[in-house]
């Protein structure tokens, strides 16, 4: 995942405000908190989006669905290829960083991720 420091948040979250926006979501929700905003929409066909900054800055794209039909769900037919490592955190942290992104300091006028 990667690093997306509490100087940017503020850009990622507006960049994805934007998009939601562009493409007719309905904004329900902003929470602008400081350690942990969030922004809830919903799409023109009942979907829930929200996009949660927890911690460390670990960013979650949720989506929930309008209400369908309840139905059965085979078991899975093969074991898992990547098992978890025993040692990992329960929570994993953002761990890539980017020269954009990560970057400590606040976004300068006119700069664009990728420029």
């Amino acid at each position: 995942m990667t690093i997306v420091s509490a100087q940017r948040r503020g850009n990622f979250l507006g960049l994805v405000d934007r998009y939601w926006r562009k493409s007719g979501y309905r904004l329900r929700e902003i929470n602008a908190h400081a350690d942990a905003p969030a922004m809830y929409a919903e799409t023109k066909d009942g979907f829930v989006v929200s996009l949660i900054v927890a911690d460390k800055g670990q960013v979650h794209f949720d989506v929930d669905s309008p209400c369908v039909q309840a139905s059965e769900v085979a078991d899975p037919v093969s074991q898992a290829t990547a098992p978890l490592d025993p040692e990992a955190e329960f929570i994993p942290r953002p761990n890539i960083h980017s020269d954009f992104w990560s970057a400590e300091t606040p976004e300068a006028a006119g700069v664009t991720p990728g420029s």
